[in-house]
């Protein structure tokens, strides 16, 4: 693959979507490169009628909607890892309510800057926003009921690690939502290295089985997926690298890019 493999990836991440924050437009799905070839389908779960949405924090790079099955309660704590300009914390928020508390926690500290810049604007009292990694959280053992995430942990380098420090900071019985993307089959290289261009958190997607297998040996139980829906190249891209043979098979398969969304708990008693 391309820069998922590189030891770079976080400079990349940092660099692609610290420019993002301080653009006044928003992303083209995901994170990607901002010159999306034509056809090119943006990914994202429509945020429209959601209450607590709110259109300014929304830069357009997510691949699913994790609170829609994050079962968040009124006065938990939840923590959005990756949170950008705090798009789905404030759904998370409205969800909470006045009780309860949302720390959005992201790397880039443009992206941190411009969520705060949003929450004050709003008002809310209940939901912060830190600096900080994902393999490395800036937030106490047993701190969060419920983890969400959009369209990030795939962009983690170490995603054992990641997992790893989910389990810490939740709370014993409490869960995450994730929506990610994840691959299936084996994708020619040249397609995935193209696919990272266009939509930046291609990055780092794993094979589905080995997504779960890490969840798995995390420490979490209860795994579920929820919502998988397939990632649609551009054509341009499909008839620049295959044959129109090659192109009806990888379509008629199952191997390809998908978007999924799933739970997982903390056990009630762990041994950490």
């Amino acid at each position: 693959m391309g820069c998922c493999d590189s030891k770079d990836l976080k400079d990349l991440v940092k660099d692609r979507y610290g420019k993002i924050a301080a653009s006044e437009n928003m992303g083209c799905g995901c994170g990607c490169s901002g010159n999306p070839v034509p056809g090119f389908s943006v990914f994202k779960d429509e945020y429209d009628g959601i209450e607590g949405y709110v259109p300014e924090a929304d830069l357009n790079l997510g691949c699913g909607l994790p609170t829609e099955y994050a079962g968040i309660k009124a006065g938990d704590t939840v923590i959005d890892l990756g949170s950008g300009a705090g798009n789905d914390c404030f759904i998370a928020r409205q969800l909470v309510g006045p009780e309860g508390e949302v720390i959005g926690i992201d790397m880039t500290p443009e992206m941190i800057q411009r969520a705060k810049t949003n929450v004050e604007k709003l008002g809310y009292t209940n939901v912060k926003f830190r600096l900080g990694e994902i393999e490395n959280l800036p937030v106490t053992a047993n701190k969060a009921d419920v983890i969400i995430s959009n369209c990030v942990i795939n962009l983690v380098p170490d995603k054992h690690r990641a997992f790893l420090e989910m389990i810490r900071v939740l709370k014993p019985g409490g869960h995450f939502c994730i929506s990610d993307v994840v691959t299936e089959g084996v994708i020619p290289a040249e397609l995935l290295e193209q696919a990272e261009l266009y939509a930046g958190c291609v990055a780092g997607a794993l094979p589905v089985e080995k997504y779960l297998d890490i969840i798995s040996k995390s420490g979490f139980k209860n795994i579920d997926i929820k919502k998988k829906k397939p990632i649609e190249l551009p054509e341009a891209i499909l008839n620049e690298f295959l044959s129109p043979d090659q192109i009806d098979t990888l379509k008629n398969s199952k191997v390809g890019l998908y978007s999924i969304t799933i739970t997982a708990e903390k056990p009630s008693f762990v041994r950490m």
